[in-house]
């Protein structure tokens, strides 16, 4: 039985949704572009006391690292080393990195998911007609810095938590990107011990360490664009009040987690496969 049901508004954006799916023109195939050994499931994990189901082996197998030269894999990886990952330490962002996060989103805003989230933003008063204007928005949104719960100084960004990854207290936090996981688990920072229940080919609920500091349940795309997640997430925090969005495309059936941080930044967002 589906969880829950859809809304005309559902309906409205799963509509949206599978046009970014199948404007995704820089997703990766899966088995051909990028192979992953999914290894023992891990069950459904509540706590941070569970075991390895993945001893020794890594999630990717393979990657063809070409994609990475395109501009918008490019402009996004040479963002991931821009922050602290430990919250409660202030983030002190250069001037070299504030123009590597504009260079990302002039690199993305040019592809046919943000076109297409853009005009459909704007249709419904959402965003601003003016690409300049509309730029500074998803600046504000995932770019601007805020203090994360327990500390007293900006320490944190959507594009940070969502993108990026944070320890806190022994617990990794936020970190759904899938290009992040593969480039920190090459350079042997990323433990993966195993996945849920929810197997796909583009999505999973995956169990990892990384810098010291476990994630039970992390759910991730897996092969998609930046652009792709970019736009996605931006839709969701944009168009809906709710915490939990439904959307339906392809062959996927979802709820978009997305958490407002006062109303005017991401605080963390991810995909769940709705339960059947």
């Amino acid at each position: 039985m589906l969880k829950g049901t859809m809304t005309e508004s559902d309906r409205e954006l799963s509509a949206i949704v599978q046009k970014l799916w199948d404007n995704d023109i820089n997703r990766l195939r899966p088995g051909t572009d990028y192979r992953i050994s999914l290894q023992g499931k891990a069950g459904n994990l509540s706590s941070m006391n569970v075991g390895d189901y993945a001893v020794g082996s890594p999630l990717f197998t393979y990657v063809d690292e070409t994609i990475f030269k395109k501009e918008t894999f490019l402009a996004f990886i040479s963002l991931l080393d821009n922050y602290e990952s430990n919250t409660g330490e202030p983030e002190v962002v250069t001037p070299e990195e504030e123009a590597e996060n504009h260079k990302f989103l002039d690199s993305i805003i040019k592809t046919p998911v943000l076109k297409i989230v853009h005009k459909y933003l704007v249709g419904k008063n959402k965003s601003p007609e003016e690409t300049t204007a509309f730029k500074e928005q998803l600046y504000r949104i995932w770019f601007e810095l805020y203090a994360r719960k327990g500390s007293s100084r900006p320490d944190s960004s959507g594009f940070e938590h969502v993108f990026v990854g944070e320890t806190r207290g022994g617990c990794t936090i936020g970190f759904h990107n899938w290009i992040q996981l593969y480039l920190q688990e090459k350079l042997g920072h990323i433990n993966y011990k195993g996945y849920t229940p929810d197997e796909n080919k583009h999505i999973l609920a995956l169990h990892f360490s990384w810098k010291n500091g476990i994630k039970p349940r992390g759910s991730i795309f897996i092969g998609v664009s930046p652009e792709f997640e970019f736009a996605l997430y931006t839709l969701c925090f944009l168009t809906s009040p709710s915490e939990r969005v439904r959307v339906s495309f392809s062959l996927y059936d979802l709820e978009i987690v997305c958490h407002h941080y006062n109303q005017k930044h991401i605080g963390t967002t991810y995909p769940v496969l709705v339960r059947y």
